[in-house]
């Protein structure tokens, strides 16, 4: 049931059933107003409670904006690289996302709480007031219509009349704070239905407005989220694969001897102990070699020594290894000899572990002075860490973000392969071209087959947790060559496949379709090494493709291969 309807003639007869209806708008009134008074107060919680989101949602935006992922390796993958950049692209969206809940926060104060408050003050304050001035007006009318109605007849006719005329006064005064108490009692409550109603609704506009802006940042982010979940299941397929790899390496050195070398920069590292007493130094020492020798088992009461000479040092060096075949290691490191006379007893009185790099010196390899030994033993130390360029080691390094110079200088490797390989590299690649046609029914996506041949085609030339953890690289050259099969390798296939040479005319169209393999020289340039061309202005060069150094160009000039400065030449 709803408030009954208050006429205005009620007001003159006053009647219980008026006085009933009446104190039924008073108490929806009343109900109203506490009802105002709460929602003001959830209200400002909920801002303070939004004001405290957006603190911590800016505090989380700038955590996430300072933290920088570090990758194992000097180089990144495009996966890596997009992943790292994730929480910058996160910080960003929330950031934004964050701007508009500001203005949501700050409009919430004017378009909710204010005019709520000014609503119940006013209008529901106003009707307060016409009650106080009603329920004045009855005390003081029905009061003075009590004392009229006592009057005694036997008043004289001048004093009734006047007594006649007040009561009319006070009539008219009560049926006047009646009338607009009926009034504004009705006003209030059809008020309400829009001046209550609209604040709230402006709130909840802000809300749809947050929110829909939400979305549309939502609708906007999707590309960059589909291109990161492909990244991150792109990453998540090399760690499997790289962590088959590591497992394996783990457990070939666990199984290999205690004294295993592995391959590194230095030619043999470690821990020695030096049989002398002297202060421990902070900083690490460097001594370059004269001589090692072997030190004899009787010649000292600890085993596995050996005596060194260097140049910094007057004397004698004696230094302990962990074990027989650790000294071996060490000696055959720094060329040592068996001992030809007896050494002198050095006595023990501290030892200490230390770590030393022995520098090489540069020697003369005269042949009378040198035995083929020590020439080969230094040979084979030197071909043991040096490693010539080979197409995995150019792939871990490149790290241009240009797609096509990749693909040219992938381009430049595979020419550079002898012809059985490269046919064969050329046969297995257009099978797997084939194969990732039907992705959708085989499952076998470009990343997939990345991630199962990279490694089957390039191994690295050396087993070590850096090397496993740059088969994502190989991944990605397979990728490459499987993306742009028809730039790297189509038309080797052509031609071996229909026994043909490339014609001037269809050379031109591959030279434009691969990339740029013709320049010219816009400067003249004097070689100052072996490896760099010299040529005159004007000078045409063939089959130019991008070179590891930075700034160069791999070029042919007069049948001559070498480097030409990148910025010397335009291509044609």
């Amino acid at each position: 049931m709803g408030l009954p309807t208050l006429e205005f003639s009620d007001s003159f007869l006053d009647s219980p059933d008026f006085r009933e209806r009446l104190k039924c708008h008073e108490i929806e009134l009343e109900r109203t107003n506490k009802f105002i008074k709460e929602l003001i107060k959830d209200g400002n919680m909920l801002i303070s409670a939004l004001k405290n989101l957006s603190a911590a949602v800016q505090k989380f935006s700038q955590s996430l904006q300072e933290f920088q992922f570090e990758c194992i390796g000097d180089a990144e993958t495009d996966d890596e690289v997009n992943i790292a950049q994730s929480f910058k692209e996160f910080s960003q969206l929330l950031t934004t996302v964050e701007e508009e809940r500001r203005r949501l926060i700050q409009n919430a104060d004017d378009v909710l709480i204010t005019p709520l408050e000014k609503f119940r003050k006013e209008q529901i304050g106003a009707a307060k007031e016409g009650k106080k001035k009603f329920d004045k007006e009855t005390e003081k009318y029905y009061s003075t219509l009590e004392r009229h109605l006592n009057l005694s007849s036997r008043k004289k006719e001048t004093y009734l009349q006047e007594a006649d005329t007040q009561i009319d006064k006070e009539r008219q005064l009560f049926y006047d704070a009646s009338l607009e108490y009926v009034f504004k009692i009705q006003e209030v409550q059809e008020k309400k239905k829009f001046e209550f109603v609209e604040p709230l609704l402006a709130f909840l506009q802000g809300l749809f407005t947050f929110y829909h802006e939400g979305y549309e940042l939502a609708h906007e982010f999707e590309p960059y989220k589909q291109q990161l979940q492909f990244n991150l299941q792109n990453t998540r397929n090399n760690f499997v694969s790289t962590k088959q790899e590591v497992e394996k390496l783990m457990k070939r050195i666990r199984s290999a001897d205690q004294d295993y070398k592995p391959p590194g920069q230095w030619t043999m590292e470690g821990f020695l102990y030096i049989q002398e007493k002297r202060e421990l130094l902070n900083q690490p020492e460097m001594f370059k070699l004269k001589s090692c020798i072997r030190r004899k088992t009787d010649s000292i009461d600890k085993r596995f020594c050996f005596d060194i000479e260097v140049v910094e040092r007057h004397g004698v060096m004696t230094l302990q290894a962990l074990s027989e075949s650790n000294r071996r290691l060490w000696l055959e490191a720094m060329d040592g000899k068996e001992p030809v006379r007896n050494s002198a007893r050095l006595p023990l009185k501290y030892s200490f572990c230390c770590s030393y790099s022995l520098a090489p010196v540069d020697i003369d390899l005269d042949p009378e002075t040198w035995d083929n030994k020590t020439i080969t033993s230094g040979l084979k130390n030197y071909l043991r860490s040096a490693r010539p360029s080979s197409c995995v080691s150019f792939a871990v390094r490149n790290k241009s973000d240009d797609q096509n110079y990749r693909v040219c200088a992938v381009h430049a490797l595979v020419h550079k392969l002898p012809e059985r390989n490269r046919e064969m590299l050329e046969l297995l690649i257009k099978h797997l071209v084939t194969v990732s046609a039907q992705n959708q029914f085989n499952l076998m996506t470009v990343s997939n087959l990345g991630v199962i041949f990279g490694p089957t085609l390039m191994r690295s030339q050396e087993e070590t947790v850096a090397a496993m953890m740059n088969i994502k690289f190989q991944n990605i050259v397979v990728e490459i060559l499987i993306e742009n099969f028809t730039k790297v390798l189509f038309w080797f296939w052509v031609c071996s496949e229909f026994g043909c040479t490339i014609s001037p005319i269809l050379s031109t169209f591959i030279s434009y379709f691969n990339g740029h393999l013709y320049a010219k020289a816009m400067y003249s340039c004097e070689a100052e090494h072996s490896h760099e061309l010299s040529f005159p202005q004007g000078a045409l060069f063939s089959n130019v493709y991008p070179s590891v150094e930075p700034g160069w160009l791999q070029a042919t000039y007069e049948g001559r291969t070498g480097l030409i400065p990148e910025n010397y030449v335009v291509f044609l």
